[in-house]
């Protein structure tokens, strides 16, 4: 490690993420001006204000250094060490005040930067294509949002502050050198074209080396979250000293990447020095000799090189402003990289509130492909009957739950209509389809709030009689109760707290309660014990009374009674009707059916054993 100090490990790479987009550096700056400071022109303006005055009242100092130098120690003028007193105090008490309102005004600009930023990265991920979203590991998104944007605020705000106070003081103190002698001026900054153009160099190593930073740092975020998530997995098969090992790595580049960017930084502050001394060398040569042969006043040399002092160091950060504000770039093409991917599911511009009727449910040669070359729905037509129960059953991959996520318009199909009694759901607004649809999926979803909450989200206002209900409905009232809080009782993590039939109850509750003319279940009783299972199955027949249900099923013993069975193999639907009639058929789902109660003789003895059947493979 000790060898890789001072350069670049060879070995070490890695290519470019699904986060990350290219932007210029241009593109972003202005981007960031038209949509995040000019919006807020008046705070920016204050702070220009601010950032002025203190440019100014910096730019005054050398010239009372060299009054006071050529007035007072030299012509001893007795009344000018009042008046350069009270000059120099109210300097320091303007400096000092517009020093304080520069920095709250552009801390605030760029916290709220941040916070805009975060804002329409959290919106764009609940809007964004579910596909893209599985295909993103939540670490890396994590990262995102606090690594990158972190990242941002601090190069926007020492760009904001390189740009403004600096740039500002460098003009005028740049001015009064020259105001007071334009040969040391030239003398010192001659060599400033030569710092830039090193500086440029530095520019594009500065961007590469950060991009990878913050890409092994997000690779980092998902192996902790991954890692945490399944860390009863990684201690049964013991592989601690594994998920170290991959946590190390990660850790090493990233800080590998890092140095490499610090690297390139701390190389162009001495090269700057090394410049601006060379400058000063020249400047003091010719002011000794100068002075020496009585050509250059005590005051002025003083004042002269005040100046030159109190240039160096907003110069220096004006000249590598171009290096620093790559890493910003760098992080905000990630961030950018997010907030403006496309989304393929858009609302309608003349989008109507879904006018439910009876709550039938129609796919009309439906096909749909999740990856172009594997199409999961192949010409599917099916309907819903208003107010039954279609029960869909297959082997696993067949398209059970791709149907699910249609309804919902979740994705939209390549071909064919869903529809609602008889709207097509692309032109209807998706809010009012969604609050017509209650979901129970297989794996209970629940957020890290109260009970009370769980149940009743997304729903109307909170009634506690009727969350009391719904937990009763569902068999969840009595283990509720009996959790120190009850009903105010923190579910932990995913529900973490809870037992996995505990969680899934209350996910059938918050079903019940939101009490939507729509059903969507998968196989929501697959977690319970066997009297818990008794009691929200009848929970749920009651509750299915009049609505239009579409279930997925991987135990055929709890679509016996739906009124209409659909088996679909392969994305494509191969059999439907009753149970009965399906199971006297000997096709796919007397098949399904033996297989699963073990039944060698068909449909004679259909039903026998249901209730004990284990689960046939699905989705």
């Amino acid at each position: 490690m000790k060898a890789q100090l001072f350069k670049d490990t060879d070995a070490i790479s890695r290519s470019a993420d699904e986060l990350q987009v290219d932007y210029s550096t241009a593109a972003i700056v202005k981007r960031i001006w038209r949509e995040h400071l000019r919006p807020r022109i008046g705070i920016l303006s204050v702070a220009v204000v601010a950032m002025l005055l203190t440019a100014a009242t910096t730019g005054a100092i050398p010239f009372l250094i060299q009054r006071t130098a050529d007035d007072v120690f030299v012509a001893k003028q007795e009344e000018m060490v009042y008046w350069i007193t009270a000059a120099i105090v109210i300097v320091t008490v303007l400096k000092t005040i517009s020093e304080y309102v520069a920095g709250v005004t552009v801390a605030y600009l760029g916290h709220r930067f941040v916070a805009d930023l975060r804002i329409q990265m959290f919106a764009r991920l609940a809007q964004a294509d579910l596909g893209w979203i599985q295909t993103v590991h939540s670490g890396r998104l994590l990262s995102g949002f606090l690594n990158d944007a972190n990242l941002i605020r601090g190069t926007a705000s020492r760009s904001i502050v390189t740009l403004g106070e600096n740039s500002l003081k460098v003009v005028i103190l740049i001015g009064a050198m020259f105001y007071m002698d334009p040969r040391f001026a030239l003398l010192i900054l001659i060599f400033m074209p030569f710092a830039v153009i090193m500086l440029s160099r530095q520019r594009r190593k500065m961007r590469k080396s950060t991009t990878k930073s913050l890409q092994e740092t997000g690779d980092l975020a998902a192996l902790v979250t991954q890692t945490l998530r399944g860390m009863r997995v990684v201690r049964a098969y013991q592989q601690e000293g594994r998920e170290n090992q991959r946590a190390s790595s990660a850790i090493n580049r990233a800080m590998e990447f890092t140095m490499r960017g610090m690297r390139a930084r701390a190389a162009s502050s001495p090269a700057m020095e090394l410049l601006v001394g060379l400058g000063f060398a020249l400047a003091i040569y010719f002011a000794g000799t100068q002075g020496v042969r009585g050509d250059l006043t005590l005051g002025h040399f003083m004042g002269f090189m005040t100046a030159a002092l109190l240039i160096y160091s907003p110069l220096k950060s004006v000249a590598t402003l171009q290096t620093q504000l790559q890493e910003g770039v760098a992080a905000a093409s990630r961030v950018l990289g997010i907030i403006d991917r496309p989304i393929s599911l858009i609302e309608a511009s003349d989008a109507k509130p879904l006018a439910l009727d009876k709550g039938e449910i129609e796919f009309r040669d439906v096909t749909f492909a999740y990856d172009p070359k594997n199409v999961v729905l192949k010409g599917v037509s099916l309907t819903v009957p208003p107010g039954k129960t279609l029960a869909l059953v297959g082997p696993s991959g067949s398209g059970k739950s791709t149907l699910v996520n249609l309804a919902l318009r979740f994705f939209d199909p390549q071909k064919g209509q869903v529809l609602i009694d008889g709207q097509d759901i692309k032109d209807v607004t998706v809010d009012s389809l969604r609050e017509s649809i209650a979901l129970v999926t297989q794996d209970a979803i629940l957020f890290d709030d109260t009970i009370r909450a769980n149940i009743a989200y997304g729903s109307k206002p909170v009634v506690e009689e009727e969350v009391i209900a719904a937990a009763k409905a569902a068999a969840a009232h009595d283990f509720i109760m009996a959790l120190p809080g009850g009903y105010d009782a923190r579910v932990g993590e995913a529900g973490g707290l809870l037992s996995g039939g505990e969680r899934q109850r209350i996910a059938i509750a918050r079903a019940i309660y939101k009490d939507a003319p729509i059903l969507l279940l998968d196989e929501p009783t697959s977690s319970l014990d066997s009297e818990a299972e008794a009691k929200v199955q009848a929970a749920l027949e009651d509750l299915m009374k009049g609505r239009s249900v579409l279930t997925i099923a991987h135990r055929l013993s709890t679509v016996r009674k739906a009124d209409l069975i659909c088996v679909l193999d392969q994305g494509r639907i191969v059999e439907i009707g009753r149970h009965d009639e399906l199971v006297a058929k000997g096709g796919l789902y007397t098949k399904l059916h033996r297989t699963q109660f073990g039944i060698a003789g068909g449909h004679a003895a259909a039903g026998a054993d249901e209730d004990v059947a284990v689960a046939v493979a699905g989705e």
